[in-house]
């Protein structure tokens, strides 16, 4: 089977929606239930724009063609003669999302072009806060709150939980559900953003109940997922507003707001968190989450260089044997500056920039040092 792709429109990364789809494959090698089928199209309709990839799935043959092969009705993952063609469609998809393209966003409108609807209060759009509240709703149609928020349904009448008091609890404010974008000031805001990272969870399943319309239901919840999607749709947002603050997507400081770098600086930050020995790990996404975080403060900034230059002195002996006498160069700013051991003949009348630049060296000496030790053991 060859798909035919262009059609096709991608609303999630593609390397979300070749796990999720994995992950189902994998789960239907493992047993002869057909459900697979179920998950696959809950799948396919929330990562895919539009109709068409779900109608083509769907008019796929549930069941196999007749045939004179006692075996072929027992096909492992398959359940009893349910359809090849879907699966072998299904995985094809998941093989090639990386073709797929991004649903792309509308031109401008008039409006836009006319620069018209892009009032602002203080330094965050209203319209960005609108656009937030409309993400969260759409998180909320998808099933995507029913683990924390409950679900109405018709046969039952259990009561639901407060979703209001579930965000009051976390983040020390009442009434903020139903959610009012128009009467949050910036912290509210931006409080928001990292509560709902945590409170999403992506239901694998979902079932229609007919009875007085009483809608879909949904179960298997799973946060990993929904939390990868919302990173990455909120980011999205804050990106095209110009905000220069982004949902963390590795680290200590995981879906919390932190300042926005360049792409060399966030590859730094990703293969020191990523590729540090175990003995340090702990320590380089303390000082990265120190210093990168919203309400980062300068003396927060100097507690993170100072983890870091720990860090390096443990390792002085390295950097000798590689520098010769040059690596004391490395400690004198923080041994003469007021760093570490704030004495009173040192320097403190510095701009919090050379904070900065000091921390992405100590870091960047960090990552040299990863790959010394790293060739060392290699030897």
């Amino acid at each position: 089977m060859s798909l035919d792709l262009s059609n096709y429109e991608l609303l999630w990364p593609a390397e979300l929606l070749a796990s999720e789809g994995e992950r189902i494959l994998r789960a239907s090698d493992r047993t002869s239930d057909s459900s697979w089928v179920d998950r696959a199209t809950c799948l396919i309709t929330e990562a895919l724009a539009g109709t068409t990839a779900v109608a083509d799935f769907e008019e796929l043959p549930d069941r196999d063609a007749p045939t004179d092969d006692p075996w072929s009705s027992t096909t492992p993952g398959l359940g009893s003669r349910a359809g090849m063609a879907k699966r072998q469609w299904f995985t094809e998809l998941v093989n090639r999302a990386g073709e797929l393209r991004q649903a792309a966003t509308p031109r401008p409108y008039w409006p836009q072009r006319r620069g018209r609807g892009l009032s602002h209060d203080g330094s965050t759009p209203r319209d960005t806060r609108r656009d937030f509240a409309r993400l969260v709703g759409e998180f909320e149609d998808k099933g995507y709150l029913v683990e924390v928020f409950g679900e109405e349904c018709v046969d039952d009448n259990s009561e639901l939980p407060d979703a209001a008091e579930v965000i009051d609890r976390r983040l020390g404010i009442p009434d903020l559900w139903p959610l009012t974008p128009e009467t949050w000031d910036e912290d509210t805001f931006y409080g928001l953003i990292e509560v709902f990272h945590d409170l999403v969870s992506r239901p694998r399943m979902r079932r229609y109940h007919s009875y007085s319309g009483c809608g879909w239901h949904h179960s298997e919840f799973h946060n990993g997922p929904a939390r990868i999607l919302y990173r990455w749709k909120v980011n999205q947002l804050l990106r095209s507003a110009g905000i220069e603050y982004e949902l963390a997507t590795e680290g200590e400081d995981l879906g919390r707001l932190v300042a926005v770098t360049d792409d060399a600086r966030s590859s730094l930050v990703h293969r020191a968190l990523n590729e540090s020995a175990p003995n340090i790990t702990a320590r380089v996404r303390h000082a990265i989450a120190l210093f990168r975080g919203r309400d980062t403060t300068v003396e927060s900034k100097r507690s993170a260089i100072v983890t870091l230059a720990g860090i390096l002195e443990e390792r002085r002996a390295l950097l000798k044997d590689k520098l010769g006498k040059d690596e004391g160069a490395l400690f004198e700013i923080a041994n003469r500056y007021d760093l570490r051991h704030r004495k009173a003949d040192q320097r403190g009348d510095y701009d919090e920039a050379f904070l900065d630049w000091i921390f992405w060296w100590y870091l960047g000496t960090v990552e040299l040092t990863n790959r010394l030790v790293a060739s060392r053991t290699a030897d």
